[in-house]
């Protein structure tokens, strides 16, 4: 039986709660000499409706591969393998159930809160989501 992770994938916000969790994950893959996958998933339609504003769209990709790259830089520091990808939905769902599975991940870690306090509150949070649906191992990193 295989007890080593041979790709962990890491789930960011830009929170700190993130931030912890990218630590966890670089240290995670590089003791099992795994790939890193750093996600990070734009809900497009949580603030805005479901209208299509294009401002606002580009903002939020924007947003999200700027913090992609940032965080591909301090994981490729560490000398492990990085990948990221952006992907689009509801990251509670989109995570654990899409991108957990194109990269045939062994760990899901997140934080334990991200950044928005308010949907937390009214529907849950993504890492209690995630830790339900995932078919893989999940680390939930807390302060």
């Amino acid at each position: 039986m295989e007890l080593a992770y041979k790709t962990v994938l890491v789930a960011v916000d830009g929170s700190e709660e993130a931030e912890r969790a990218l630590a966890k994950a670089i240290q995670v893959a590089k003791r099992n000499n795994a790939k890193l996958v750093i996600t990070h998933v734009a809900d497009l339609g949580v603030y805005t409706g479901n209208v299509y504003n294009p401002t606002f769209h580009e903002s939020l990709v924007s947003y999200g591969e700027e913090i992609l790259s940032a965080y591909k830089d301090r994981a490729t520091e560490a000398e492990i393998e990085v990948e990221t990808y952006l992907a689009y939905g509801s990251a509670k769902s989109v995570i654990p159930k899409d991108v957990a599975i194109k990269f045939n991940v062994d760990l899901i870690v997140c934080g334990a809160h991200g950044t928005n306090a308010v949907e937390r509150l009214f529907i849950g949070s993504v890492s209690e989501s995630i830790t339900r649906l995932a078919k893989c191992d999940v680390l939930v990193v807390k302060k």
